[in-house]
């Protein structure tokens, strides 16, 4: 580690990028895309494909991406994988120098579309060593810059990275959700066609989703399993939603720390329990069911963040392989005693899903719509849907 990760290492001819570490650790590299600082936690995500919609996954706000696949970029961009209308992490390292584009879906190279959307990358980075770290070490506070002329100011990135206070107590619920409602409409994405259209038949289960920071795939999943939806803002009212007249109601993903979202969503969540229709929460959606029915939720030391975990489902023993991403998780312990555990992960044993036993009420951790990720937990959104039917 000390060979690649270098306190106040020189700055190598023509590097236009740098990472810089609290504690004063310095990674160089290439910059691409935007030109810029940048200040946040850093993670890494082992998926091999999707490192778009992994970018726009709202679940990264305040997060800096190194990616364990090194070929990252080679496929360009396009308009249709994303995963909300804009990035939302602040960044990525990557360890090969994108290249230009080499697949036909491509309209735009992946370093141009960083640079429209205001993200930073680094290149040329030891991806893999920055993985040990933050596996041994936890996920670490850093300022990320790319300046073309090579010219940083390290002691102001260093102590920008030393006074962020890091993702425990801070709520990015409501930055990063929907202002507005919105009645969803849009399907599952099909070869040579595109996302379907839909969702829109007055006969369908409606769904009332509170956006937290929502992929939209979860969405046309829903829309694909036979529902109608409308998205509300994280800080909807109880009254507000059932203005909607919803059959069931859905917890979307997010960013930040649970407990600090829950401040005013397990309130609503628990006005939503009492009426017994069906909820399902995903990601940051599961964490507000577990609080709102007594649970608590704790920083993991080192997060879930890929497309290959693999997750028990306890009813039958059926391992599925999914995609997640988070740092926070749901303690197994004082749970009450109408919550069944129903998954869990077998990288580390962490609680993984739950269900209510006196309600129609339960959700997962991971993310079953993937996008990117294995398609193996596709049915959660027919058990739900069916649930309302």
């Amino acid at each position: 580690m000390a060979d690649a990760l270098l306190t106040r290492a020189p700055q190598p001819e023509g590097a236009t990028g740098v990472v810089v570490f609290a504690d004063g650790r310095i990674v160089w590299g290439q910059g691409f895309g935007a030109e810029g600082e940048a200040v946040g936690e850093l993670c890494f995500n082992t998926a091999m494909t999707g490192y778009q919609e992994v970018m726009t996954d709202p679940s990264y706000a305040k997060q800096v991406i190194a990616f364990t696949f090194p070929h990252i970029g080679n496929v360009g961009a396009n308009d249709e994988d994303v995963e909300a209308g804009e990035a939302h992490a602040l960044g990525c390292l990557v360890r090969e120098v994108v290249t230009e584009p080499s697949n036909y879906r491509a309209n735009q190279g992946f370093a141009d579309w960083m640079a429209k959307w205001g993200r930073i990358g680094i290149a040329g980075v030891d991806t893999r060593a920055l993985t040990r770290l933050v596996r041994t070490e936890g996920p670490p506070n850093i300022a990320i810059a790319h300046k073309r002329d090579g010219q940083f100011d390290l002691d102001r990135l260093q102590k920008m990275a030393a006074d962020w206070p890091g993702l425990e107590g801070m709520d990015l619920a409501k930055d990063v959700s929907r202002l507005q409602v919105e009645r969803w409409t849009g399907g599952k994405w099909r070869w040579g066609q595109g996302y379907e259209l839909g969702g829109e038949d007055q006969g369908r289960p409606h769904v009332v989703a509170v956006d937290y920071g929502n992929k939209r795939n979860i969405f046309r999943l829903l829309v694909e399993a036979g529902a109608r939806v409308t998205v509300v803002p994280a800080q909807a009212s109880f009254d507000e939603i059932m203005a909607h007249e919803p059959d069931g109601f859905f917890l979307s993903n997010g960013p930040g720390d649970p407990a600090a979202t829950g401040e005013y969503a397990v309130p609503v969540i628990r006005q939503m329990l009492e009426t017994k229709k069906p909820l399902f929460g995903i990601c940051l959606g599961h964490q507000m069911l577990a609080l709102a029915v007594g649970g608590k939720t704790s920083k993991m030391f080192q997060g879930h963040r890929g497309a290959n975990h693999p997750v028990k489902r306890l009813a039958d023993g059926q391992v599925e392989i999914t995609s997640m991403n988070h740092g926070f998780a749901v303690e197994r312990e004082g749970l009450p005693d109408n919550v069944r555990e129903t998954h869990v992960s077998l990288f580390d044993g962490s609680n993984c899903g739950i269900e209510l036993t006196d309600r129609p009420a339960f959700s997962v951790q991971y993310h079953p719509e993937a996008s990117p990720g294995p398609q193996d937990s596709f049915y959660l959104f027919e058990k739900f849907v069916g649930t309302m039917k």
